[in-house]
């Protein structure tokens, strides 16, 4: 029998934030438990296990933007539990992982990282890497993850600026 090897896809994004200082954004980013606060398609985030920021700690995520695996009904939520790999303070970056999820993803990582930019602006950056899922395409995915996150910057700059 022979294993056909699939190559992940692997995807990177940016937003730029015009108001906020990077240690203003990474103090929003690294707040591991809170994702829902600024990404705008997920309603729902909280901690299940560890403490927020700790390298271990389970987040449960929840939404309605990436159509689950356990249906095809427009009501279906999608959810995910995600363990934070990594906190690097000095590089402003968390990489993280998903465990479990309705989603349809076997395998996904990534990489969230807050670089300051010479302005005094600074960027957001999203790296991930997931196992093809049957049925997707990447490109759709990609876009998803960039006018979400574009969202987000939007908002952590209108909280800054007020």
């Amino acid at each position: 029998m022979e294993v056909e090897s699939v190559e992940n896809w692997k995807g990177k994004t940016s937003a730029k934030l015009e108001k906020a200082k990077a240690e203003e954004a990474w103090a929003i980013v690294k707040d591991f438990f809170n994702l829902h606060k600024w990404y705008p398609t997920l309603p729902t985030c909280y901690g299940v296990h560890g403490t927020n920021g700790e390298p271990g700690c389970i987040r449960y995520c929840a939404g309605f933007d990436i159509p689950s695996s356990d249906s095809c009904r427009s009501e279906s939520v999608s959810w995910s539990k995600e363990r934070l790999v990594a906190v690097d303070d000095a590089d402003r970056s968390i990489k993280y992982e998903m465990v479990e999820s309705n989603i349809g993803f076997k395998s996904y990582e990534a990489t969230v990282r807050v670089i300051k930019e010479s302005d005094g602006g600074c960027v957001i950056q999203w790296c991930f890497s997931v196992e093809p899922v049957q049925g997707w395409v990447f490109q759709d995915l990609l876009i998803k993850y960039h006018d979400g996150l574009k969202l987000m910057a939007a908002k952590i700059d209108a909280e800054i600026a007020n």
